[in-house]
């Protein structure tokens, strides 16, 4: 026989006004923000940007990164909330602006190494110059695994600057020309992702006088605008490959007039030596000395002083 058992009470209700007044306090405290948000904000809080640099990039070691010392950019945010840091070194005499740029492609890992290498010899090399560098510009393909030249939403950025008649132009290149690949989408339209809006918000703030964009793997040295390009960056030589709708260079150099060196590293996965990146920095330098003129129309520039040194 089945023994007799008392009725179940009824479940206790839950009490949302006693949670909520426990938890106004901290509610108030933070000015009401809901806890999604407050998940996403902490997911979004920068780190260290060398603790993923020192790991995923070559001949990039701690001490050369910390003494980059990157900073959050102004408000420059990847597509899943990764913070784009940069680095401004300015000589008291500055006449020049430069806007360095690197990992624009996530899967060119060398051009991010190369930036931070870049970094410390604008920091040993005295110059008239004002350097800004961004060395990930694509912090979300560059950590992706394995990783990825376009962005966390598929789009190439350097296929995403509004350049003139893009809407027709970079939708007929993308389909006809390369199949629709989709490792070179241009996006839904220009300047449509977070990345590239804020590349571009960066040239209108900082107003170069050169940009010099580092990419890999094809081991040429390209330039749109209106100087005379440099023949040579070390081993890197001129050989301007074309011009496409929605690139950097198209958009900076032929409609912006701003002078856009694109550097093309021989591998995405290996840095020259070093004794290359310093003979390309070198390289650089002269021809800057020579060939960029300051946007505020001084046609003079104080030549590049290259010290010498290692």
């Amino acid at each position: 026989m089945t023994p007799h058992r008392a009725a179940a009470s009824p479940q206790r209700p839950i009490r949302p006004v006693r949670h909520l007044l426990a938890a106004l306090p901290l509610l108030l405290s933070l000015g009401g923000t809901p806890p999604a948000a407050l998940a996403q904000s902490a997911a979004k809080a920068p780190v260290d940007p060398c603790t993923e640099f020192v790991a995923r990039l070559p001949n990039v070691k701690a001490p050369l990164c910390h003494a980059a010392q990157l900073k959050p950019s102004n408000g420059g945010v990847s597509v899943q909330g990764r913070t784009l840091y940069q680095r401004d070194v300015m000589a008291p005499d500055a006449k020049v602006r430069v806007l360095v740029v690197g990992a624009m492609h996530g899967d060119e890992l060398s051009s991010a190494a190369v930036a931070l290498h870049w970094i410390q010899r604008a920091v040993e090399t005295p110059s008239n110059v004002h350097w800004r560098f961004i060395p990930a510009l694509n912090p979300d393909g560059l950590m992706a695994r394995p990783a990825k030249r376009v962005n966390a939403r598929g789009v190439d950025l350097n296929r995403n600057f509004p350049t003139p008649n893009w809407a027709r132009d970079a939708k007929i290149y993308w389909e006809q020309r390369t199949k629709k690949d989709p490792r070179r989408w241009p996006g839904p339209k220009p300047l449509s992702e977070p990345e590239s809006k804020f590349f571009h918000e960066e040239m209108e703030r900082f107003q170069p006088d050169l940009i010099v964009s580092i990419h890999a793997p094809y081991g040429v040295l390209d330039f749109d605008g209106p100087t005379v390009p440099p023949a040579r960056l070390g081993r890197l030589y001129l050989d301007q490959v074309g011009i496409f709708p929605g690139s950097l260079g198209n958009y900076g150099g032929v409609h912006k007039g701003m002078p856009v060196v694109t550097i093309e590293l021989p591998s995405a996965i290996r840095t020259p030596l070093d004794a290359e990146m310093r003979q390309m920095w070198l390289d650089l330098l002269r021809w800057m000395s020579e060939r960029v003129i300051p946007a505020e129309g001084d046609a003079k520039v104080l030549p590049v002083k290259v010290k010498k040194t290692g």
